[in-house]
């Protein structure tokens, strides 16, 4: 598919310049037009009858778990649906029988939702050990070794930063995570539907999706990848229906995996249409995504680290997808505001939800960073029409 086609299937993109992928990207037509069809003609609930229609909403769901599965190289049994990247971290964080004396080790470049669910295991007696990753945003595979110790039971880090898009050795923590013996988490939210991603290859115990990223699916889903070996020691966080075999007045007996932990009825529609936004981006190509993506944050960083008076986070060599700035003298979040009012570009503004991060860059003090973030839709067209914004509001400001 050329840029072009996906762009006619996205109407959002007829009136802005969108530029917050890393947010969430507008959902194409065919995605939009599945969850009409559950929808309209078997808008029912899954696994509660045996009904045609209640099977047909049951079979839906099950070809998009087998359908991230077979794109990951995954088997579905290891897909656990969830509604976003937060709650299948959170799944890991509290699921597994983390105790004092346990020791975790994380980075200072993660979005708050790889980072929170670590902290909050403190209370419980738990050390968490954050890495500080070099000036260009990126960790340093040997810092993290000499963070491991015979305490350490998971190592998590994301794939690329989502304030600055520096993009972290997994591969390279995944070999060292298995020599050390110790669980290996990756969040996954700025790179699936970006990059080739081969669950086995990247060596995680946990991998946790975004639906509504990369993958081009609607709000509201996400995914776990859970290696099979693992997941009768995690604990379901919600017990209910769907998740038992059997219950008496003494206790239950948990289904198998990965159901026992899609407790209560799921977002039918957007699980479908997330199944069908996967084979959307097959159609597109990865690797052809991987090669656009690569060339629009190339061209744009060049662009604005020529221009006096603006600060480019990171280097083109170790950045995908997300090029982060600020222009001095101008709050961000003003910026971003003049932008959008002027041009109709819409760019993130703030901490990003990664406040550790900014404050690596030296950015918390200027309240954060200005974040554009794209993917296929986007055009060379769109990042000059936000360079010369740029350069017409730096030269305004000397």
């Amino acid at each position: 598919m050329k840029t072009s086609d996906v762009r006619a299937d996205i109407p959002l993109l007829e009136d802005i310049i969108y530029l917050d992928a890393a947010s969430t990207t507008p959902t194409p037509r065919p995605v939009v037009e599945a969850m009409d069809e559950y929808y309209y003609h078997y808008n029912v609930n899954t696994g509660r009858g045996t009904y045609a229609l209640s099977l047909k909403a049951t079979e839906k769901i099950e070809n998009t778990r087998e359908t991230i599965a077979k794109f990951f190289k995954a088997s579905s049994e290891e897909i656990i649906f969830t509604k976003n990247t937060t709650e299948a971290i959170n799944l890991v964080s509290r699921g597994f029988n983390f105790r004092k004396g346990d020791k975790i080790v994380v980075s200072n470049m993660e979005h708050h939702s790889n980072l929170i669910p670590w902290l909050n295991l403190k209370k419980c007696g738990v050390e968490v050990e954050i890495v500080k990753a070099n000036p260009k945003g990126v960790v340093n595979s040997s810092d993290v070794d000499d963070a491991i110790d015979k305490n350490t039971k998971l190592l998590t880090i994301t794939h690329i930063s989502n304030s600055m898009g520096a993009v972290q050795p997994v591969e390279e923590l995944g070999k060292i995570a298995l020599e050390k013996d110790i669980l290996y988490l990756i969040d996954a939210a700025q790179s699936a539907g970006h990059l080739k991603l081969n669950v086995k290859d990247l060596m995680a115990d946990f991998i946790a999706f975004p639906g509504h990223k990369g993958l081009l699916g609607p709000v509201g889903t996400g995914f776990l990848y859970c290696d099979q070996g693992l997941q009768e020691k995690m604990e379901p966080l919600n017990l209910g229906g769907g998740t038992v075999d059997d219950v008496s007045q003494n206790g239950f007996l948990l289904t198998s995996c990965p159901n026992r932990f899609e407790g209560g009825t799921q977002n039918i529609s957007g699980l479908i249409g997330l199944g069908e936004a996967v084979n959307y981006v097959k159609r597109i190509g990865i690797s052809d995504i991987e090669k656009h993506d690569r060339n629009l944050t190339r061209i744009l960083y060049k662009r604005l680290k020529d221009l006096e008076g603006i600060t480019v986070y990171g280097s083109p060599k170790n950045i995908y997808g997300i090029v982060s700035f600020n222009i001095d003298g101008i709050n961000p979040h003003d910026l971003a505001k003049i932008l959008d009012e002027t041009k109709n570009i819409c760019v993130r503004s703030g901490q990003h939800c990664a406040i550790l991060s900014t404050e690596h860059l030296g950015a918390r003090e200027e309240g954060g960073t200005v974040r554009a973030s794209f993917h296929y839709y986007n055009t060379l067209e769109d990042i000059k029409v936000l360079g010369d914004c740029l350069e017409e509001i730096s030269n305004f400001g000397r």
